[in-house]
């Protein structure tokens, strides 16, 4: 992923640790060993707290009530119990103690997210723009769908912790698609330096394959394994790649851009549904495909045959894929996942007529938001890796609500 804006870092933790004349940030770093034991566990007991870091109680007691205070944590105050004694008192990480989001700048829409730090989704705004958009259109639309997301949300800019960009296109180290990109002028755009007039937080810049992968392994079809290869298929196809659990970019971000192998047929796949015969005049050439698998559907033999040819050239390039890196799960996503029921058996006959070893297939679950819905993820994973990970301080303090 690339970290194209930042906030300023700390001084170097494991010195500051080991050579313990730091006492106030030793305090900072035992405080945020307490909120990583409450990060993603239930409501937690002092004792409970004391297990999972190691701390004394009497010490966690006092961090975090001191924690309650900052709005880090909440409190939840024990009730009737017939138990003798008086029940523990528990403790729970404050999601909403800073927010995070997700922005899906895509062809034909603009899609952000709001998500507490829990990844509640507490704000969704749409928006659509026309494929032929020049960037300043296109960049103004975005300002816009961002604006009303935060606004709508009763949120200002300084309570946002992190921003994820998804975009169509392979992303280089600086952020922009200087590879290829569907969307016209969009080479010449600096999106993290545009966000950054609007956010002051970390902003990340990604791929929409890789995003979308990155969803359908947190809430999507995909959250069981740790090996996936994602198509995204549409008018578009792509493919986003997760090995070992890690969302894979490769050296300049171009990893998984396999269709850009002519050889593996991916780049004219789609035509076989837009130049279907039969295709009424009437319907756009963005709408041919929507067209072909209703036909399909209700038995039309030219449209089933369209389907069919479309399934096998998008086989190869799959088939290339799960024949290098044995995935787990093989993920049909992207616009044409709606027609799932069409594609997933004979996309499966023909990569098991192609692969060594056959993979599980399986359709999104997530359909049109999966893009966006990834870049909140990676959203959140990049306030875990400053928070928790480096130990560092918070973006911005939490405050109470």
């Amino acid at each position: 992923m690339r970290h194209v804006s930042h906030a300023n870092k700390g001084q170097n933790v494991t010195e500051l640790a080991t050579t313990g004349t730091d006492l106030p940030r030793l305090r900072e770093l035992n405080s945020l060993s307490i909120v990583r034991a409450l990060r993603d566990h239930p409501p937690s007991t002092v004792t409970e707290l004391s297990q999972r870091t190691g701390l004394s109680r009497p010490a966690v007691d006092v961090i975090a009530q001191g924690l309650v205070s900052d709005g880090w944590a909440t409190v939840l105050e024990p009730g009737a119990s017939s138990a003798v004694g008086r029940p523990a008192r528990r403790y729970q990480f404050r999601a909403g103690a800073g927010y995070v989001l997700g922005v899906d700048v895509g062809v034909h829409k603009i899609l952000a997210l709001l998500a507490d730090l829990d990844g509640n989704i507490v704000q969704t705004v749409r928006q659509s723009v026309t494929a032929e958009a020049a960037p300043a259109e296109r960049l103004a639309v975005l300002d816009e769908v961002v604006t009303a997301c935060v606004a709508g949300a009763g949120k200002t800019p300084g309570d946002i912790w992190a921003v994820t960009a998804a975009v169509t296109g392979a992303v280089d180290a600086s952020g922009r698609t200087s590879f290829f990109t569907p969307l016209p002028g969009w080479k010449s755009v600096n999106l993290a330096a545009h966000l950054g007039t609007h956010f002051s937080c970390p902003i990340v810049v990604e791929n929409d394959c890789k995003l979308a992968a990155l969803a359908e392994q947190w809430k999507g079809a995909a959250r069981d394994a740790d090996d996936i290869v994602y198509l995204l298929a549409g008018m578009r196809t792509g493919a986003g790649l997760i090995i070992d659990g890690v969302l894979r970019r490769g050296f300049g971000g171009a990893a998984g851009e396999i269709g850009a192998l002519k050889h593996v047929r991916w780049l004219n796949a789609p035509e076989h549904l837009q130049n279907c015969p039969g295709v009424p005049a009437t319907v756009s050439p963005d709408d041919a495909a929507a067209w072909v698998f209703n036909a399909a559907r209700e038995g039309d033999r030219a449209a089933r045959a369209a389907v069919n040819r479309y399934v096998k050239d998008l086989a190869v390039g799959a088939a290339a894929l799960v024949l290098t890196l044995d995935p787990q799960v093989v993920v049909f996503g992207g616009g044409f996942s709606r027609s799932a029921d069409l594609v997933l058996d004979p996309l499966r006959n023909e990569l098991q007529r192609l692969c060594l070893r056959m993979p599980d297939v399986r359709a999104s679950t997530l359909g049109a938001d999966s893009v966006a819905l990834g870049a909140l993820k990676l959203s959140l994973n990049e306030v875990d890796v400053r928070l928790f990970s480096a130990g560092l301080s918070a973006p911005v303090a939490p405050r109470r609500q």
